[in-house]
């Protein structure tokens, strides 16, 4: 059985907090709205750089202020 990762990704919270939604960044990245979805909800296995660094340049953010690492004592989310 493997471990399952912390790491989280707060694309919701930096959608929301430029008026984006997930069609518009799909357009503007060339990620379909459903890769986009399992990437904001948390199932991605892995992301690409360069869809990491086309996602970034749309939302105007830096890869740490996408992703975070969830602590053994953090609550999930």
């Amino acid at each position: 059985m493997t471990e399952q990762h912390r790491v989280t990704v707060r694309l919701d919270e930096l959608l929301v907090a430029r008026g984006m939604t997930l069609v518009e960044l799909s357009s503007q990245v060339g990620v379909t709205v459903a890769n986009l979805s399992i990437l904001k909800n948390g199932h991605a296995r892995a992301i690409r750089f360069s869809t990491l660094t086309a996602i970034c340049d749309a939302v105007g953010c830096t890869p740490g202020d996408l992703l975070g690492l969830r602590g053994d004592d953090a609550p999930a989310g």
